[in-house]
């Protein structure tokens, strides 16, 4: 007759690792992601990278949100200012996700380029890009399109290559814009208008063009905003912005189509300015 012996349960851990312990890998071929999962703070979710800080019971906490805590998020102890040395060291030989991994990126790297990478990552969540302070939409490059035409709905869009413009009543006295969204080669670029005061109480315009999209595939392509009026010509070319770089910053380089309103005043119409826009590719 066989005896089927009894075993007794294996008594739960007693605690969380203590300082300077690594937490135990259910295996030995544990990967990257596994590893990096180790080091989630439980308050950004992002990783904890060197120095890495712990409380009196283990919990590890990224510095920056040490910086702003005086307890533990997860048992509530007084926290101070310890460093888990080990995890430090493993942290090395551990290749991190980029923390807008759940917007697309898939790129993993050591611990010492992770802020630099994270700071010009395309997939970084966008501002929306119609002017003013009013919305204060942020989201991935894939849902700006579809966020305009919700709630922006006065933001007109125009198909092809070569489309025209028209800013209505350029006489206004106050500061105003006027944009558009011009669909061609698969991309959706926003023009943006703007009458602004300058620094030096003048009114000026600005005209500057922006693909909702990345800064490599904005460098696939070039836009010409062109002014045309009696026996006279403007044009303007350059690379579009990507929905990354703000129009202000444009604005403020005069790194755009720059217009005095004596100049503006040449090109109009009835008090309407008439811009061609032309998107081509390099």
């Amino acid at each position: 007759m066989n005896r089927q012996t009894e075993r007794e349960p294996t008594p739960p851990s007693s605690g969380a690792p203590s300082s300077g312990t690594v937490p135990a890998l259910a295996s030995t071929t544990a990967s990257s992601s596994d590893l990096a999962s180790l080091f989630e703070c439980p308050v950004c979710f992002d990783c904890a990278l060197p120095p890495i800080l712990q409380c009196p019971n283990g919990h590890l906490i990224c510095s920056e949100c040490r910086s702003r805590l005086t307890r533990c998020p997860t048992c509530r102890e007084l926290l101070t200012p310890i460093r888990n040395l080990a995890m430090e060291k493993l942290a090395v030989s551990v290749l991190f996700p980029c923390k807008y991994a759940t917007f697309g990126c898939e790129i993993t790297m050591p611990p010492t380029e992770k802020a630099d990478h994270e700071e010009h990552c395309e997939f970084r969540p966008c501002c929306c890009p119609c002017p003013g302070a009013s919305c204060g939409w942020q989201g991935a490059v894939n849902a700006v399109v579809a966020h305009v035409r919700q709630q922006h709905v006065s933001v007109i869009t125009l198909q092809g290559e070569a489309v025209v413009f028209l800013a209505v009543n350029i006489h206004l006295p106050v500061v105003v814009d006027w944009i558009m969204m011009q669909s061609c080669f698969g991309f959706h670029f926003m023009l943006l208008l703007e009458k602004l005061e300058t620094y030096d109480g003048q009114q000026k315009f600005f005209a500057v063009v922006q693909l909702i999209g990345t800064r490599q595939q904005a460098e696939n392509f070039v836009y010409r905003l062109e002014l045309n009026g009696n026996r006279r010509r403007l044009t303007w070319e350059a690379t579009p912005l990507s929905i990354h770089e703000r129009f202000a910053t444009a604005i403020m380089n005069s790194d755009c189509l720059v217009l005095d309103p004596g100049v503006a005043e040449l090109f109009a119409e009835n008090g309407d300015l008439s811009i061609d826009v032309t998107i081509s590719m390099r």
